[in-house]
């Protein structure tokens, strides 16, 4: 039986450059995908360089020890293609930078992810490597973000479906580590979630709602973006990044918007209210809520809520669930309202389908005959 030699071949070579240097490289025959930028490519540059000319011992003694580097990386880049080619455990993968590689996932993701990082870092003091990442390493994680505090708060601690959160994202990037092949099993497949508990979500009622629109706010764009909220079911960070050139005709005759989730990464084209639109104010460039700021949204909001004599503790997320608990009431099916809060499972929006429920009971039981 013979053998095609696939297996690609890794030559260092030498390129001249400025100022009497030469840069090294890796040659690659046939070229391999970079892990990074997901391209073929057949040169990659170790970003040091030898002299061209060595004009005293120092700088003979300079030139062998970075050819000395440069060989050594060549042979682990070589072994690494060999295992990859013949399905064998790759050392150099096993001793790389864990913290780096997940740096790299959340330049791509949500905030949440930068958090877990954040978290990863302080819990191993800044160095990890995939040979760390053992059962036993991932449980005593996920201790830690059961038991440690805030980052942007440090005398508050995370709460426990904040921690339930953090450690599923933790588990999602050793899944992307494990497809990457810097993990030789999935880790996950040994790892329990944090069970989370039941969080009362607050609302407004229609009435409740009403009353805030009729009430003055001192700052007008948090007035405008906080019922736009209540009218679209956008969070925050949607609305805050909402743009001009998001809204859009629709074939209708009415106006959508498409956008691109900020938490969870989400495309959607969804319908708005003229309502709506009038609260987005005269047409322009650039974002729509210019000027708002997540700090309007602390006590600014919570006075604005209290001139309008509503008690209830609400935050800028409860017009979310206003927007929700609303579509549902008023008969809108829990499929549609789960599209439009751009939901991956229709599962998370039965939680506002049970709030109106507990709404109906209330009202059922105000008719006594005793």
């Amino acid at each position: 039986m013979t053998y095609s030699n696939t297996c690609p071949k890794v030559t260092l070579r030498q390129r001249p450059g400025a100022n009497g240097r030469i840069s090294l490289y890796l040659d690659y025959y046939p070229p391999v995908r970079n892990p990074k930028t997901m391209k073929m490519s057949r040169r990659e540059y170790l970003g040091f360089y030898i002299f061209k000319d060595p004009v005293n011992p120092a700088y003979k003694e300079y030139n062998e020890i970075m050819l000395q580097k440069a060989e050594s990386i060549r042979c682990k880049r070589q072994i690494a293609l060999i295992n990859e080619e013949f399905e064998l455990p790759d050392s150099t993968k096993k001793n790389s930078d864990a913290l780096e590689y997940f740096n790299e996932i959340c330049k791509k993701k949500g905030d949440k992810y930068l958090f877990v990082c954040r978290h990863l870092k302080d819990f191993t003091k800044g160095k990890c490597i995939f040979g760390d990442l053992t059962i036993e390493f991932c449980n005593k994680f996920k201790d830690y973000l059961m038991n440690t505090r805030q980052l942007k708060h440090s005398n508050m601690k995370l709460c426990l479906n904040v921690s339930a959160a953090y450690w599923s994202t933790f588990r999602s990037m050793l899944k992307m580590a494990y497809r990457d092949k810097y993990l030789k099993e999935n880790i996950n497949d040994f790892l329990d979630a944090i069970e989370t508990e039941d969080v009362h979500k607050e609302f407004l009622t229609a009435d409740e709602l009403k009353k805030l629109a009729s009430t003055p706010c001192n700052i007008d764009v948090l007035y405008r973006a906080s019922l736009f909220s209540c009218l679209t079911g956008l969070r925050y960070s949607d609305v805050y990044n909402l743009q001009w050139e998001n809204i859009m005709k629709a074939s209708d005759g009415g106006y959508c918007m498409r956008i691109r989730t900020i938490k969870t990464s989400t495309d959607a084209t969804l319908p708005i209210s003229d309502e709506a639109l009038e609260l987005c104010g005269t047409r322009r460039t650039g974002k729509i809520f210019k000027g708002l700021t997540k700090s309007m949204t602390q006590q600014p909001l919570k006075k604005w809520v209290k001139a309008a004599g509503i008690e209830k503790a609400i935050t800028f997320h409860c017009f979310r669930h206003t927007y929700a608990t609303l579509q549902i009431a008023a008969g809108t099916d829990i499929y549609t309202v789960s599209k439009m809060l751009t939901h991956r499972n229709v599962t998370t929006t039965q939680i506002y389908a049970d709030l109106v429920s507990e709404k109906k009971r209330e009202t059922v039981n105000r008719i006594s005959l005793k």
